[in-house]
């Protein structure tokens, strides 16, 4: 067993340095303390199996490559791992682009201003992070991102229906329910049995 630990802490220490992270920003990936992280990378115990399996999906490995000893080791690890900030980055600057892009061919175009444009690329941009934070597992920030996600909707609705729209008061009447539902739903969790 105590060269099963020595292995899995090898193991997760190339993978971890490789990717160029901390034992913090791994410990926040998986939802656990990096007291847990330090203590398995030195071998003083080892974490359950699907704490094992989510940091080998986390890596781009198996479980399997975690617990193999690569003494042999020819300088690769299975995957070249991408910062999810970089790639959340990129994708925010790309939608804004667009829109910055969309609001001058219709501007030379067609001679007209259409700041609307930037207006439905905040809803694009918060489904855009809204996806890529569920695909790095970082739910602490689905609440804030769902709700800013309802208050531009409300904002497009009401720019959009802004001359048919007089009474500002019946929107707010509605957001604040829709709102309230958002934050409920969050609040949702199993129980045991």
């Amino acid at each position: 067993m105590e060269q099963l630990k020595d292995v899995f802490a090898g193991n997760l220490i190339r993978l971890r340095t490789d990717a160029g992270i901390t034992q913090a920003q791994l410990a926040e990936t998986l939802n656990y303390s990096d007291k847990s992280v330090s203590k398995w990378e030195r071998a003083d115990g080892m974490p359950d199996l699907v704490v094992a399996k989510a940091i080998a999906d986390h890596f781009g490995v198996t479980v399997d490559w975690l617990l193999t000893s690569h003494d042999a080791w020819d300088g690769k690890t299975a995957k070249i791992r991408y910062s999810p900030s970089m790639i959340t980055g990129v994708c925010l600057v790309g939608i804004w682009t667009l829109a910055i892009l969309l609001f001058l061919i219709l501007h030379w175009a067609m001679d007209i201003l259409v700041w609307l444009v930037f207006l439905c690329a905040v809803p694009v941009s918060l489904i855009t992070l809204l996806v890529l934070n569920s695909v790095w597992r970082r739910e602490r920030y689905h609440l804030l991102i769902v709700s800013l996600l309802v208050v531009s909707l409300f904002g497009l609705v009401y720019f959009i229906l802004n001359s048919h729209v007089e009474d500002l008061w019946s929107l707010i009447f509605l957001w604040i329910p829709t709102q309230l539902v958002v934050f409920l739903s969050f609040r949702i969790r199993k129980k045991k049995t």
